[in-house]
């Protein structure tokens, strides 16, 4: 019981640092706002403020990380974990805080704490005139962050091991895992690395960790440092840098996007805008053959432009169109499939995350990126609309027309009162930045300030929607950066070991062909899109491919195009899809498995057949302008 009572003292210092992060994203939302209506409208802008608004997203993500390891928000594979006992879960739990999590923060927090001393002795200020002084208190937030995580690692441990039934288990587990670790490192030590090049062995435990149940970032992070420690070629001082490559994240205002556009969607979520579009949109084109699913694809495309959050989009119309669909003799197939495939327009749709992240990693332009998808997302949409409508002409039974005695201008009127504001903030933010007036964090939270507004509008706006929404802002910013966090380290430990060398050797030496590389690169992509989600992919996978694009002359913003559609094709493909997993857990026993697989599979080629479309048409995306 004393332990338990340490572990509760322990979650209450991560809840208040959560909630605390939270009132600073709607903190971070009006400063942003305010700045750019400041500057933009009377030319008063400050360096200060917004080196503010930076240091206010720095703090949100750092002080999430605690908050989301307790609220279990650092995502893992799920493939095989969710099938465990819970004893496995807890070992697996323990085990991830004892040889991945404590490890490398605590290696983390003795670099971070002598850059932090540093800039405290040297008086570092900002470089930019007018900005602010005492930079190593900033810093400090690293320190800070990883001292809360290590007390939150160990009340999980605590947590877990009371909840282990047979604790037998748990220590013969731990001697597995110590023989094995010393075999290991004792094979190593003899110079196996002569027989397996390291970067496959690293890539190889990565794997398996992954498909074991361990937290994404804490696997690269944890496997960094394993291979940092044993490798005699990269040593743990490589990891020195870490802590400044992290404050250089912390310092990208591209990144600070990231959670303004989770916070608006969250509030569009809750304001039932989604509810209002699809009943509206299924009345208007429901007399049409197949009109529910085209409305479904409409309203999937709105949301995507509006909210970009592709779980909240197919649970969204999950709940609400589906039932409706069927209801009308739909087939489950079709409407499965329309359902999910809408909802992952998300990916590709400006303003998508995937884009934002895509962008970082890249080193382009998010404004650029976001042009350069409309016309591969209004085409995905057109090919999804005009299947429908194809499908439904040839087979009568699979999407019948609905008979409404409703007079059609009445419905038109509601449909139009439901669509135009959601269309008029997708106007605001998106042409902000494509006019080039704002950057994508100042369209942002002008975009939040639109999001509360519709809801307000629609009175559902309330003091514990935007709690609901800011919490979960937090807990979705830390995921992504504790990832971006440990894939960082992942990629310094794998460059040291030659593995960029390797891949560029192998694209540009031993392959030597463009389209060759473009292929292997797509096809490895989508593979791995059946198992990891796409912000692993997008912060280990590309940077290794950016250098190999650069030698080759490709675009760079058409192939992040094509990686951002192909990203959005692996959200589908059966058995491991994430979208499917939503659409079934929302549906339950309405549709079968089999039901929600038949049905995907033409938009899966839908999808690839758009995808070769901008393969073989390059110049497509330049449609609104470079």
């Amino acid at each position: 019981m004393q332990q338990l009572q340490f572990s509760y003292y322990l979650d209450r210092i991560s809840k208040y640092s959560g909630l605390f992060a939270a009132i600073l994203v709607v903190v971070l939302s009006f400063l942003v706002a305010y700045d750019a209506g400041m500057r933009y409208l009377f030319s008063a802008g400050s360096i200060a403020l917004q080196e503010v608004e930076w240091h206010l997203f720095d703090v949100i993500f750092l002080l999430g990380l605690t908050y989301a390891l307790k609220h279990d928000k650092h995502v893992r594979v799920d493939i095989f974990f969710e099938r465990y006992s819970q004893n496995t879960r807890m070992i697996v739990q323990i085990l991830s805080m004892l040889l991945l999590v404590l490890p490398f923060s605590l290696l983390f927090l003795n670099d971070a704490f002598d850059m932090t001393m540093q800039s405290y002795l040297q008086n570092e200020v900002s470089s930019d005139p007018g900005g602010l002084t005492h930079r190593w208190l900033i810093k400090a937030m690293l320190v800070l962050s990883f001292v809360l995580l290590i007390l939150q690692a160990v009340s999980e441990i605590l947590k877990a091991y009371h909840r282990i039934e047979k604790k037998i288990v748990l220590w013969r587990t731990l001697r597995i895992v110590l023989l094995l670790g010393t075999l290991v490192y004792v094979a190593w030590y003899n110079r196996l690395e002569f027989w397996f090049d390291p970067v496959f062995l690293m890539f190889g435990l990565a794997l398996v960790l992954l498909m074991a149940g361990f937290q994404v970032a804490f696997v690269f992070a944890g496997v960094a440092l394993f291979f940092a420690l044993i490798a005699d070629e990269v040593g743990l001082g490589v990891l020195e840098m870490l802590p400044y490559r992290t404050y250089g994240i912390m310092g990208n205002v591209t990144l600070m996007a990231v959670p303004l556009f989770i916070f608006m969607g969250l509030i569009l979520e809750k304001s039932k805008m989604a509810e209002g579009l699809l009943i509206s949109m299924g009345k208007l084109f429901g007399q049409v053959r197949g009109g529910l699913a085209i409305s479904v694809v409409l309203v999937g495309a709105i949301l995507a432009a509006s909210t970009g959050i592709v779980g909240a989009s197919v649970v969204m119309m999950s709940l609400i169109a589906l039932p409706l669909m069927l209801k009308h003799n739909y087939s489950p197939a079709l409407a499965s499939g329309s359902i999910a495939a809408s909802g992952t327009l998300g990916q590709l749709i400006p303003p998508s995350i995937v884009l934002i992240i895509l962008g970082d990693q890249m080193h382009l332009s998010v404004g650029d990126l976001f042009r350069a998808a409309v016309v591969p997302g209004l085409l995905l949409i057109v090919l999804y609309v005009i299947y429908i409508l194809v499908i439904s002409y040839l087979n009568k039974e699979v999407a019948p027309a609905i008979i409404s005695d409703e007079p059609y201008g009445a419905v038109l009127k509601e449909a139009v009162k439901e669509i135009i504001p959601p269309l008029l903030l997708i106007m605001v933010v998106l042409g902000s930045i494509f006019a080039g007036i704002a950057s994508p964090s100042e369209s942002a939270a002008i975009g939040v300030l639109g999001a509360m507004l519709l809801a307000a509008i629609k009175r559902n706006f309330s003091y514990e929607m935007v709690r609901y929404a800011a919490i979960e802002t937090v807990k979705l910013t830390a995921m992504i950066f504790m990832i971006l966090i440990g894939a960082t380290a992942f990629s310094l430990v794998f460059n040291e070991l030659g593995g960029g060398d390797m891949a560029m050797e192998f694209f540009a030496g031993d392959m030597g062909d463009k389209w060759m590389f473009i292929l292997i690169a797509m096809l490895v992509i989508f593979l791995l899109g059946f198992f990891i989600d796409f912000i692993e992919i997008a912060f280990v996978v590309v940077p290794i491919l950016v250098p190999i694009v650069a030698s080759f002359g490709i675009d760079p913003i058409w192939f992040a195009i094509l990686i951002a559609m192909n990203l959005q094709a692996s959200f589908l493909t059966p058995p491991f899809g994430f979208a499917l997993f939503y659409l079934k857990g929302a549906a339950g026993d309405k549709v079968s498995t089999g039901a929600i697989y038949r049905g995907v599979i033409p938009f899966i080629l839908l999808q690839v057949l758009a995808l070769g479309i901008i393969v073989m048409f390059p110049e497509l995306i330049y449609l609104f302008g470079k």
